[in-house]
């Protein structure tokens, strides 16, 4: 597999690296919503029920909101 690093970001500010754990707050680079994810400027792949896979093929598990919290009118 080849192991040669994303580019750098070209955004301003800069997107969050995928070691970050803000790194869904990176840009939307390829959206592919028909198949239920999206490619971020840092490589990460973001799933619609929020899981995320990053470039080195480290799974985060999806970490929606459950709706147990309610918001007061």
């Amino acid at each position: 597999m080849d192991q040669t690093p994303a580019p750098a970001c070209p955004h301003s500010p800069t997107c969050p690296q995928a070691q970050d754990e803000c790194r869904g707050e990176a840009r939307i680079m390829g959206a592919h919503p028909e198949q239920g994810w999206n490619l971020l400027c840092n490589g990460v792949l973001e799933f619609e029920d929020t899981g995320q896979l990053l470039p080195d093929g480290t799974i985060v598990a999806p970490h929606r909101p459950t709706g147990g919290e309610r918001v007061a009118a």
